[in-house]
């Protein structure tokens, strides 16, 4: 399989001539909480206050949206972010996404989606749920559904910057780095290594 090249700078490399759209393509990893927190707050305040849901029927539902966003995560991933055009324009718009990640993996500022990325998706997702499910159950699925995103985006900072000694988490950081630096072709699982063995994209263990 061809290798791409992979750099170890730390240095966050510039993608845009213009400055404004350079800043709008790098971010802190807490942003997403503080964007995204209040949101879910607001969710659970709408789902369990105003409309006084159930706990019982909150919980199914935020559970059914934390689970979709597991799927979400890896069909993105393989699908969407691994997409890369034969056109010139195509490949362009790859690297912003997500190729420069793959080039450039320890580049702490494109770790996490930045919000100029990830509100224009949250709003489509939103949505298109709102429309797909019964009335004010997005509330609860939508909050779980985020909450797995927040997930996802904190792990992943974690996965590159933190060294974890044994377990679960030792597992999930070496998955991810046999798709950053082995095969770019498996190991689409981010947070979640579920999907990846439901697909056959896991590693072969040896």
């Amino acid at each position: 399989m061809k290798k791409n090249f992979v750099s170890n700078s730390t240095a966050s490399i510039r993608m845009f001539k213009n400055d404004f759209l350079e800043r709008l393509s790098k971010v802190q990893f807490y942003v997403p909480l503080i964007v995204y927190v209040p949101v879910i707050a607001f969710l659970f305040w709408k789902a369990l206050w105003e409309i006084n849901m159930t706990a019982l029927s909150f919980t199914g539902w935020f559970l059914l949206g934390l689970g979709i966003w597991t799927i979400t995560e890896y069909v993105l991933h393989r699908y969407v972010f691994h997409f890369e055009p034969e056109v010139e324009w195509g490949k362009k718009i790859h690297f912003i996404f997500h190729g420069v990640h793959h080039d450039y993996p320890n580049d702490a500022k494109r770790l996490v989606m930045p919000p100029s990325a990830s509100i224009p998706m949250a709003l489509g997702f939103y949505f298109l749920f709102d429309w797909l499910l019964p009335d004010t159950k997005v509330y609860p699925f939508f909050s779980g559904f985020m909450i797995g995103y927040l997930f996802y985006d904190m792990v992943h900072y974690a996965l590159h910057h933190a060294n974890f000694k044994s377990g679960f988490w030792k597992k999930l950081k070496q998955h991810h780095m046999l798709h950053h630096y082995s095969d770019s072709t498996k190991g689409y699982g981010v947070s979640w290594t579920f999907w990846d063995h439901i697909f056959r994209s896991n590693f072969d263990k040896k």
